[in-house]
């Protein structure tokens, strides 16, 4: 979405007349910003506030400088994910190096959570302050449009495990909608009828009631399922429901790895039902895996993750755990139906008799040389309980061997713990240079959460 939103930017200011040019991060130096006058900066935030892994070095060593900046305007936009503590971290970190070293801001930086599109006109308003040219939503880009997928089907993939349940959700994609193995669903989650329905009959409202909708009529009860919704119990009754609705904030997004690839013609997820500690079921994984009607509409849209592509041609180290076999398996099955054999799967969860993830599939690929090694780990079993790192820890001669005849590095699943386990073996195997090259080149790519 970076990559679109500044070529986006570009365009418009090139058919506004000015020369532009479009750099990744990994390309910019602080003497190139010492000789401009005017910079855009589109940055996304990778885990809690990194840079994305293509940029991290070239970060680092800009960060490290303090040149004189005091000739150069700039305005930012920074994308990030309030999921995580630190919002839009890198982009705050650029902004206020630019800032100590002198730049002076054309306008507050403007901060995107999920590909908000509230942010992302307000990004355009202010393009269209520096060009003239009015614009619309029409230019923001493709990723930001919500569309309707069906929901198929829902299959329970661990019964029994003390991990909590794990589900396969099947969506239908619309028309016109595609995807790549690597990429994620960015779903809209809704409140379950049942509590929807509590909240407004709390403020004296009936959840039937039909109300007018920019010349759509739909029922409170629809409008309501996708607010942020106060409790029950501190309900004061209401006079105008429209006027309630409108001032509360829309429910935020959940994003998902996709687990299928294209040739499979439908998007699978899997999602791990949480529940908090009033026993309430999570807002994507509730929606997703128990309220959403079967053969209703889900409204999401796919965020593009180039970074996590299969590179054609070369061999996969994937590494995950729990649902980040999602990831790994899209990978994995794209593979397998462009006849790309021969890759190493290294998984992890709790339980080898109830948390084998698609099990029948990876001993098939296992058997017909698809996957040429498989190494698992289940942390509650007695005869076991290790973790993905301490299995790649074990078998660092192999990694290297594998990196040799040119593997790429595939890492899916949770940040803290396990992405961190396996980075921090990464380093001792082959020190922090070489494991800062690979994520440069892209021979080491992560899609952690």
């Amino acid at each position: 979405l970076a990559e679109q939103l500044a070529w986006r930017a570009a365009a418009q200011l090139q058919a506004a007349g000015h020369a532009v040019q479009v750099l990744p991060l990994a390309r910019v130096a602080a003497t190139q910003l010492q000789d401009s006058t005017q910079a855009l900066f589109v940055l996304s935030t990778f885990g809690d506030g990194e840079p994305p892994d293509n940029a991290r070095r070239s970060a680092r060593q800009l960060l490290a400088q303090l040149p004189d900046l005091s000739g150069l305007r700039y305005g930012m936009l920074a994308l990030g994910d309030h999921q995580y503590a630190q919002f839009c971290g890198f982009g705050v970190q650029i902004d206020d190096w630019l800032t100590r070293s002198g730049a002076q801001p054309v306008f507050a930086r403007i901060d995107v959570d999920a590909a908000s599109v509230g942010a992302l006109r307000q990004w355009q308003l202010q393009l269209t302050g520096l060009t003239g040219i009015d614009t619309d939503d029409s230019v923001l880009p493709a990723a930001t449009v919500m569309h309707g997928w069906r929901l198929l089907g829902r299959t329970l993939l661990n019964a029994g495990s003390v991990g909590g349940q794990i589900w396969k959700i099947r969506l239908a994609p619309p028309a016109d909608v595609d995807w790549q193995a690597g990429d994620i669903l960015h779903i809209a989650p809704r409140h379950d009828a049942m509590h929807a329905s509590a909240v407004l009959r709390a403020h004296g409202l009936d959840p039937q009631q039909p109300q007018l909708i920019d010349g759509v009529a739909k029922t409170l009860l629809e409008l309501a399922s996708e607010r942020v919704l106060p409790e029950p119990g501190r309900a004061l009754q209401v006079q105008d429901a429209g006027l309630w609705l409108s001032g509360l904030p829309s429910l935020p997004g959940r994003e998902y790895s996709i687990a299928s690839c294209a040739a499979d013609g439908e998007v699978e997820l899997v999602v791990r039902l949480v529940h908090d500690a009033a026993g309430r079921a999570g807002l994507g994984s509730g929606w997703l895996a128990l309220h959403a009607p079967l053969d209703g509409a889900i409204a999401a849209r796919v965020h593009r993750n180039p970074g996590f592509h299969r590179q054609p041609g070369a061999p996969m180290l994937l590494i995950g755990n729990g649902t980040g076999i999602a990831g790994l398996r899209s990978l994995l099955r794209e593979a397998a139906h462009q006849g790309e054999h021969g890759h190493w799967l290294l998984f992890g969860e709790r339980q080898r008799a109830h948390d084998f993830l698609f099990a029948d599939e990876i001993i098939q690929w296992q058997a017909d040389g698809h996957l040429l090694r498989l190494d698992q780990a289940y942390s509650r079993d007695v005869d076991d309980g290790s973790y993905v790192q301490h299995r790649l820890r074990a078998a660092t001669d192999q990694l290297q061997a594998w990196l040799a005849r040119g593997a790429v590095i595939h890492v899916c699943g949770s940040l803290h713990g396990m992405a961190e386990g396996v980075d921090q073996v990464l380093r001792e195997a082959l020190g922090d240079e070489r494991v800062e090259l690979l994520l440069e080149n892209g021979r080491y790519r992560r899609d952690v959460y």
